[in-house]
């Protein structure tokens, strides 16, 4: 399974979505700072699941539709910052789907995640991921869930990964940065975090017209006797560090 996460900056890169999933086979395409009102219902291959209304700055999702059928999808808020209270960019930073993946004959669970700007601290992202993942768990109680997104995290992340593991999730960063736009904030701010499903890798695209860089997360669903711990005592240390 393909997911691409794309922060759309202010919707300027909207015009690049259909291109980049066929490009990549994508299976599943997730996006921030879009407006759904120009968001068209089909792109090639895929079809869009849902996307957020209420918010300046939103979130949406598309996937393979002789692939996927969507059970449900939701919209959640979570936790503002301050820089949400001014100026409302965002009422919902989460969009997830619970999605039947007709190749596999299973079910999993699907999100795209927008966490508040840098001019909050990392105790309230990490807030915002920790309810993310809960509502995660209540769409699809006991089923594979892969959420990826802008979490705006460029340091410090060696927390965020214990807090991760001890959660029963796995926090896979890419190969490369995805975020070079300021020298201060330089780094890994799209990234993925998972349970229940094996990441093969996560790769950082080619730069298109966004300010973020795309990512691309191979992932395919664990062998139902294949535990999570084993599987992140055994995951190399590359995939969490700073």
């Amino acid at each position: 399974m393909k997911v691409i996460s794309y922060n759309l900056r202010k919707n300027r890169a909207v015009t690049e979505i259909g291109e980049l999933a066929e490009q990549h086979s994508a299976d599943v395409l997730c996006l921030q700072e879009a407006e759904a009102v120009a968001l068209p219902s089909e792109l090639g291959h895929m079809r869009l699941v849902h996307a957020t209304e209420r918010n300046r700055l939103g979130l949406a999702m598309y996937v393979r539709g002789d692939r996927f059928h969507a059970r449900s999808a939701h919209t959640f808020q979570l936790k503002k910052s301050l820089h949400d209270r001014l100026l409302a960019p965002a009422h919902e930073r989460l969009l997830g789907a619970r999605l039947h993946d007709a190749e596999a004959g299973r079910d999993l669970v699907v999100a795209s995640f927008h966490a508040a700007p840098l001019t909050a601290l990392n105790s309230l992202r990490r807030h915002q991921i920790h309810a993310a993942l809960g509502e995660l768990r209540q769409l699809g109680p006991g089923l594979p869930a892969l959420m990826v997104g802008d979490y705006n995290y460029p340091v410090f992340k060696g927390r965020l990964d214990t807090e991760m593991r001890d959660s029963g999730y796995e926090l896979s960063l890419s190969d490369k940065r995805t975020y070079t736009r300021y020298r201060m904030f330089r780094g890994h701010f799209d990234f993925a975090t998972s349970a229940g499903l094996n990441i093969g890798g996560v790769r950082t695209l080619d730069r298109g017209t966004s300010d973020h860089l795309p990512i691309l997360v191979t992932a395919e669903h664990r062998a139902a006797e294949e535990p999570m711990a084993e599987q992140l005592a055994e995951r190399s240390p590359e995939h969490a560090t700073v």
